[in-house]
């Protein structure tokens, strides 16, 4: 038994004569190294001061003076995959993560969330007596896995970690987080001009010092996630104005710039050229001045959020410092994937919005450009930012080339590292950062985890690395894949296809390239070598068999994959209920005609709240209580609509009943009922049917951003609320002269 496991005393019949045993599990380490992992998020190659660029990054770049700068690093194309890869050691497809983890298609390879027979690094050490600390972006729990239902098990506490503290999707507002302490969704900090970033290092630092002052020698493993750079970028104004005027020579120029300063500092070789142009990218000098104003205040804002998160990685290594733990510590640095285009020609000041394809227009966003990075903006910048935050390489987060899978990698660990300042040019991938770890604490990786038989590592050691500049790779092969981009890494050669959502698999070209002299994919030698390029394509389809990276799976049709709920036309809801977005089995009627019974209390006729909300000020709708009247709010990219009952509400236990009928392909006809006597009527539009991300529908609240203006988040409801049933009732258009009749909402859900 656990409690008697390690006893090496002698038990006679009283404590006089029986030997008393203080021996612990005996850890097998070779050495007790601290261990801290710094994830950005969305941050292309070039985008670090020490890779480049014209963003201000003193502590990034301090690491890499003090310790290693790899130049030949890659990741998966996308977060929640290179987020496997980094903590397990073993390719993403492999262990149920090939994508993100909101786009489960029903086949073991997407999960959504870490297979356990393929334990992480912190599952593995915690055994080894490590405190194990995880904060910020988690994104490796499939969405419909992350409500207060749960279940939990791959939560950051069930999966290794002691303690918490950040958010479990993909992205959240930088102002008003969806936020997690342990398994719990708490509320931020009541701290004036709040940001998620600074909030996270505040707390793995009192973590550290907690640590270092009751068990001092008690080794830590400490992975902090930051969402920057991913959208939106959020960031203090003083951050962004500093650039000021930085940038106004476009892309174009800052891609020249870059690539200088790359070979400047020996990151490239000196003969070193630009890949092309991206596709779509204008040209800077053929933009209009309004075009070149609002691309170039994208990218002050971009710089700002950048630099703000690298002066809070800037505190938690003073804090290190001041613990005493920067000999003993290794600090691991590194991005998750090339930066992100997703903001087309010309940025968003809400991405919200352009995902939907209704990317703003130069004008709407010149009008928003006093709100970039602040509360009231969700922005993202232009693509041509991003293409020269991947400089020298092509295109972007998603692709297998190398604008999409090359990131940066620095290693600091004075105690065991003797060079200062050097770069490494041996091809690693993110599989092999956890191999490293384990090598350098002098680990075997374990049979069992937690009672779970494990799978091999897939990685390589990077370990002999870190002492000897001409050190071979060790490393042979790497394949990539994501929704149908594919390439295959080896021994210096790569092939690849760029994949077109919906073509054929079989039949689409592949390229070829010799990365030993052509690192940025220029000159594609798959005419000339065309037995190479069949080589290395059957290499790809031997790794895809082995890894579980089939079937391939571009989401171009249904199949079950994610996004909207499975079908489902009644759901019952209590007081404080709440669903992440996502959710596949939660409601969803926006564009549908519905119906919404709530049975509450009030004690008065002053209470109001929330009564339900689904989203935040960026896109939702709201039910709600203000002024002693029931109002509906739907809300797209801050456009709103709001019907008011007309009927004053009375205190004591009430039935508030709403029936929305789509009336129009963007309008909805409502009518209120107070216990069941009509209450009035109005008309909703905007009312199409959109999911609108990184919010939770939520009963009794509205928790992060409001959907409705005329009311401040989380406006809970403070009376009772007994029960919420909401009813679908079908998305086909009704005749507006009919809305009127008692019998129409009936009629309506006697067809589901």
């Amino acid at each position: 038994m656990e409690h008697d496991r390690y006893f090496n005393g002698v038990i006679r019949q009283t404590v006089k004569n029986s030997t008393a045993s203080w021996v612990t599990k005996p850890s097998t380490l070779s050495r007790s190294l601290n261990v801290v992992m710094i994830v950005l998020d969305d941050v292309g190659y070039s985008q670090l001061g020490c890779y480049g660029s014209d963003i201000e990054t003193p502590a990034l770049d301090s690491l890499a003076d003090d310790g290693l700068r790899y130049a030949n690093f890659h990741v998966t194309p996308l977060c929640s995959p290179t987020r496997a890869c980094l903590l397990t050691g073993r390719n993403h497809h492999s262990v149920g993560v090939g994508r993100v983890t909101e786009s489960n298609n029903g086949f073991p390879n997407t999960r959504g969330f870490v297979a356990r027979e393929a334990a992480n690094i912190a599952e593995i050490l915690r055994p080894q007596g490590y405190q194990t600390l995880a904060a910020g972006k988690w994104h490796l729990a499939s969405s419909d896995d992350t409500s207060p239902a749960g279940p939990y098990d791959h939560w950051p506490l069930q999966r290794g970690f002691d303690r918490y503290y950040g958010f479990l999707a993909g992205e959240t507002n930088q102002w008003n987080p969806e936020l997690i302490m342990g398994n719990e969704r708490i509320e931020p900090p009541p701290v004036k001009d709040y940001h998620l970033s600074e909030d996270i290092v505040d707390q793995s630092c009192k973590w550290l010092r907690q640590l270092t002052s009751s068990a001092p020698d008690k080794p830590f493993f400490l992975y902090l996630a930051f969402a920057a750079g991913h959208s939106p970028h959020h960031v203090p104004r003083a951050f962004a104005d500093k650039y000021l005027g930085r940038f106004d020579d476009g892309w174009d120029s800052a891609r020249d710039r870059i690539l200088a300063r790359q070979k400047a500092l020996g990151l490239l070789p000196a003969d070193q050229r630009l890949a092309p142009r991206n596709p779509g990218v204008q040209v800077w000098d053929e933009l209009s001045a309004e075009e070149q104003k609002i691309a170039a205040r994208f990218e002050e804002v971009f710089a700002g959020f950048m630099e703000h998160c690298d002066v809070q990685i800037a505190r938690l290594l003073a804090q290190l410092d001041a613990l005493g733990k920067r000999d003993d510590t290794i600090v691991i640095a590194l991005s998750d994937n090339g930066a992100a285009a997703l903001g087309g020609p010309h940025g968003s000041y809400d991405h919200h919005r352009s995902r939907t394809g209704n990317h703003p227009s130069v004008e709407e966003n010149l009008a928003r450009m006093d709100d970039l990075g602040g509360p009231a903006s969700y922005g993202i910048y232009p693509f041509g930012w991003a293409m020269a935050g991947n400089t020298p390489f092509k295109r972007y987060k998603g692709n297998t080339y190398a604008g999409g899978i090359r990131a940066p990698l620095i290693i600091r660990w004075p105690a065991g590292i003797k060079a200062r300042g050097e770069t490494r040019r041996q091809f690693y991938h993110a599989v092999d950062v956890t191999p490293t770890l384990l090598d350098l604490v002098g680990l075997d990786l374990p049979g069992q985890v937690n009672g779970v038989g494990q799978m091999p590592l897939h990685g390589t050691s990077m370990a002999h690395t870190l002492n000897d500049n001409e050190a071979d790779t060790r490393k042979k092969i790497q394949y990539f894949e994501t929704t149908g981009h594919r390439a295959i890494w080896h021994e210096g050669w790569k092939a690849l296809t760029f994949h077109t959502r919906g073509a054929d698999f079989q039949s689409e070209a592949w390229e070829l390239y010799h990365l030993e002299h052509d690192l940025a994919e220029i000159d594609n030698l798959a005419e000339k070598h065309p037995e190479k390029l069949k080589e290395m394509i059957d290499l790809w389809w031997r790794e895809a068999e082995q890894f579980g990276v089939l079937p391939l799976d571009d989401m171009s049709s249904r199949n079950g994959v994610g996004w909207w709920p499975e079908p489902k036309d009644r759901w019952v809801l209590y007081q404080d209920a709440v669903l992440p977005h996502h959710f596949k089995a939660g409601p969803r009627v926006r564009g549908v005609s519905h119906r919404i019974t709530a049975r509450i209390n009030r004690e008065s006729t002053t209470v109001d709240g929330v009564i339900i909300a689904d989203g935040g000020q960026f896109g939702g709708w709201s039910l709600f209580i203000l002024g002693n009247q029931l109002h509906y709010t739907t809300n797209d990219f801050q456009h709103r609509c709001r019907v008011v009952s007309t009927t004053a509400i009375p205190s004591g236990d009430v039935t508030l009943r709403v029936d929305v009928v789509k009336v129009g392909e963007d309008e909805g006809h409502v009518h209120f009922f107070v216990d069941e006597q009509p209450a009035g009527e109005g008309l909703l539009s905007p009312f199409r049917q959109l999911n609108f991300a990184n919010e939770p529908f939520e009963v009794g609240r509205d928790s992060q951003t409001p959907v409705d203006d005329g009311y401040e988040s989380p406006f809970v409801f403070k009376g009772k609320i007994a029960q919420v049933v909401i009813e679908a009732a079908g998305k086909e258009v009704v005749d507006k002269e009919v809305v009127d009749q008692d019998i129409l909402f009936e009629e309506l859900m006697g067809n589901q």
